[in-house]
């Protein structure tokens, strides 16, 4: 059978695809509309494969590759994770099989929709606060003033820590992910001493609370009481379900906040829509993260034994990249991918990702971008970029703008 994936040497590939397959910060994903070039990719070379690997484009494939027994989390060879400042796995994200199976079970009714619910009521009244604080001005930079500290404020109550590590902890995620102006190797190295610094204070939070004998009703508390199979977790394993919730739970709706408003502040007519049906609200949300994509590749996966998943051949020990935004502009799977409709009715994208290692945190973000968006407009008529603003769009990984100046008119 001939092999679907084309073979592109790195130094020939178009600067958009070389930033999705490594990162590389090219300017080419810092644009405020990438969308054209990223449906060229998907309809031209769905499948590629360069010196590192092979890049998966279309919905069938990141789907297929996302489910395929044989593609893991972490090398299978040095257990070697990228990207999220650990130097061991975190839980459940860079484990398989029986593993990560367990932990899913523990982990995922705590963010489940029933459970997630309970939390709206406050996470309404938190964003009214934020908005308080504004209102009156007429003109907000609301990446850092609403985007920022709604999302994050919100974990923290959730999680557990103490609201005085915030800034800490979002200035070790910010550099774990977003080293601005490094190397991918230098990136790396950065990322983890950040996340060394990360982890020490994790375990001191762990311990301050096994000191304190008290227990909370907060996810940290029930990580520490976890059993499995009567037996109690290690500290170790802790901390790598810490890990992990700090850095996703302080990034990805914020950023997803930003692209959300930012595309709405530039387009009148489907703002006007929202203002006037807010019912269309959940519905706007989930087109426009299919359409944005915060987070825009998912990996990396290795193989552990050769097998073929749609017509490419994947060789034992390859690297493999899920092209999640590029999934979502795929034009086999959505009438005009390119086009923002929020009365879509077939909308099974994958910006939360697809296969077994699909957010963990997904109904809790619907939850936090629908009320967000529902709070904010609420309390204002109408709203735009501010004059002469050109919000840059930053993405190493997860895309976001650095800074979203907008003007307003408050409701009255």
């Amino acid at each position: 059978m001939t092999d679907r994936a084309v073979h592109i040497p790195f130094a020939e590939m178009d600067p958009t695809m070389r930033s999705l397959l490594t990162y590389e910060n090219n300017g080419a994903m810092d644009v405020a509309c990438p969308w054209a070039g990223l449906v060229d990719i998907v309809r031209d070379t769905p499948v590629v494969r360069w010196d590192m690997g092979v890049g998966f484009f279309s919905m069938a494939d990141v789907v297929a590759v996302g489910n395929h027994p044989a593609v893991v989390s972490a090398n299978p060879v040095t257990h070697e994770t990228m990207g999220m400042g650990s130097r061991e796995p975190l839980i459940p994200l860079h484990l398989d099989g029986d593993a990560h199976r367990h932990y899913r079970k523990l982990i995922d009714p705590l963010l489940a929709p029933r459970q997630v619910a309970l939390y709206e009521e406050g996470f309404r009244r938190l964003a009214d606060e934020l908005i308080d604080g504004f209102i009156a001005d007429g003109e907000v930079d609301l990446q850092t003033r609403y985007a920022i500290p709604l999302p994050a404020t919100m974990f923290m109550q959730i999680f557990g820590a103490p609201m005085e590590d915030l800034q800490f902890f979002i200035e070790m995620k910010d550099n774990i992910l977003k080293a601005e102006g490094l190397t991918l190797e230098e990136r790396e190295i950065e990322g983890r001493l950040s996340g060394d610094r990360l982890r020490v204070r994790l375990r001191e939070i762990l311990a301050e609370r096994r000191a304190a004998g008290t227990h909370q009703d907060d996810l940290i508390t029930k990580f520490m009481t976890w059993e499995l199979d009567g037996h109690r977790f290690s500290d170790d394993d802790i901390v790598n379900v810490m890990h992990l919730f700090v850095i996703a739970g302080l990034d990805t709706v914020t950023s997803s906040i930003g692209c959300l408003v930012g595309w709405l502040a530039t387009h009148p007519v489907h703002r006007q829509q929202l203002f006037d049906d807010p019912a269309l609200i959940p519905h706007a949300v989930e087109e426009l993260m299919r359409y944005q994509s915060p987070v825009n590749v998912g990996g990396p996966r290795w193989a552990t034994e050769d097998f073929e998943v749609n017509g490419v051949s994947v060789k034992q020990g390859d690297m493999l990249l899920l092209g999640w935004w590029t999934a979502n502009l795929d034009p086999a799977v959505f009438t005009d991918p390119l086009t923002v409709d929020f009365t879509r009715e077939a909308n099974r994208h994958a910006a939360y990702a697809a296969g077994r290692h699909r957010c963990l945190g997904s109904h809790l973000a619907r939850l936090e971008l629908r009320v967000a968006i529902e709070q904010f407009h609420r309390r204002v008529t109408d709203y735009s970029l501010a004059p002469g603003a050109d919000p840059q769009y930053k993405w190493e990984g997860v895309r976001a703008p650095a800074t979203l100046p907008i003007v307003f008119s408050a409701r009255q």
